[in-house]
């Protein structure tokens, strides 16, 4: 009985250890459920891709292009000195009353200000003297012609009345245009002086205010009106561009303020003078005023060179911008592309760019640069 006993409990120990064994190879590995990892081929050169298909990636050859050097400086738009009139009181005194402001336009002869000067009392009591002596001298001198045709005086008498009362005529002209230059009014005695445009335009300087003085022809000017029909554009340019820059030649001349509008100005003037901190000239571009150019404005100026350039051209979407710099794809075979780093110019007509440099015409380009650079970095 109890061998049976003991064989009966070995072949339970048997037939568990049997079925723990099936129990564990029936759990899957998942290291060998997973597929094998990817083999990456890395070439020698980073900017070397490999693709399959690559004829699906169409080409396009890279054209001859002449053009001139172009030169992008920037300008502020400044008024014409040469057609700058400077308002002036020639009659010192108190600004009492001020009808144009800094910004107006203004017409030949509207007020601008009214100044009370006591320059203007003295001319007037000055005016009125010499008017008093002429009547006195006049008098005495009709009275010693009576007198002389009598026999009454001598003729030397005769013609101390003839030369006092000429002189009287002098003073009364001199007092009469001191007037007038001040700008008062003989007929009309008054302290206060009116101080009119002598030109029209626009006010583009301002320095006076109610109740402030003015010193004559001292300076400053209380106005300065300008003619903007014609404006100035000043730009710097540095002294290595300045062979690209000719008195004479045109300039083309963009507004930040309306880039679509397309403008020409000619250079007039090429500074002698170069700022000693920055090593820049200046340079006048002259133009005419289409009605929106406002004095201080920026605007871009491009000086065409008169040497033309031998470039290329290829599609715009050939050019691929990465890392601030342009790059293009060129075929070298067997499935393979390089990355070549250019220099990209100027948009060209048809959907064009231009290349300075980096490729030379007759080069193949990838028509797509940014759909080749993407499936490489699959």
């Amino acid at each position: 009985m109890n061998r049976t006993i003991c064989i009966e409990g070995i072949l339970g120990l048997i037939l568990g250890l049997v079925l723990a064994g099936c129990g564990g190879d029936s759990k899957a590995d998942p290291k060998e459920a997973a597929p094998p990892p990817a083999v990456v081929e890395h070439e020698e050169d980073v900017n070397v891709v490999k693709v399959d298909r690559p004829e699906r990636f169409k080409l396009a050859t890279a054209e001859k292009y002449e053009s001139a050097p172009l030169l992008n400086v920037t300008g502020v738009v400044q008024a014409d000195v040469s057609r700058a009139v400077p308002v002036i009181s020639l009659a010192a005194g108190r600004v009492i009353e001020v009808h144009a402001r800094l910004g107006d336009t203004v017409t030949k002869g509207q007020l601008l200000m009214k100044v009370q000067s006591a320059d203007i009392s003295s001319a007037y009591s000055d005016y009125q003297q010499a008017l008093a002596d002429q009547t006195l001298a006049h008098a005495q001198l009709d009275r010693s012609k009576i007198l002389y045709e009598k026999g009454a005086i001598a003729q030397k008498d005769l013609e101390v009345a003839v030369d006092a009362s000429a002189k009287t005529d002098v003073t009364v002209r001199t007092t009469l245009e001191h007037l007038r230059v001040l700008g008062a009014d003989p007929d009309h005695p008054s302290s206060i002086i009116e101080v009119r445009a002598p030109v029209s335009g626009v006010i583009t300087d301002q320095q006076v205010t109610n109740a402030s003085g003015v010193q004559g022809l001292g300076a400053p000017n209380p106005f300065t009106i300008s003619d903007l029909s014609n404006v100035w554009i000043i730009c710097d340019v540095y002294e290595n561009d300045l062979e690209q820059v000719r008195i004479g030649e045109y300039a083309d001349v963009k507004l930040n303020a309306y880039p679509n509008l397309a403008l020409k100005g000619r250079i007039g003037n090429i500074g002698l003078v170069l700022d000693p901190n920055t090593r820049t000239a200046k340079v006048r571009l002259e133009m005419a005023n289409p009605g929106m150019m406002r004095v201080g404005m920026f605007v871009t100026a491009t000086f065409h060179g008169l040497t033309r350039e031998t470039h290329v051209a290829v599609p715009a979407s050939a050019v691929l911008h990465l890392h601030d710099r342009d790059w293009v794809y060129s075929p070298i075979g067997d499935g393979k592309f390089r990355r070549v780093e250019v220099v990209g110019g100027n948009m060209l007509p048809d959907g064009k760019q231009e290349i300075l440099s980096g490729l030379e015409p007759g080069g193949q380009v990838v028509t797509n640069a940014l759909e080749l650079q993407n499936t490489a970095e699959q």
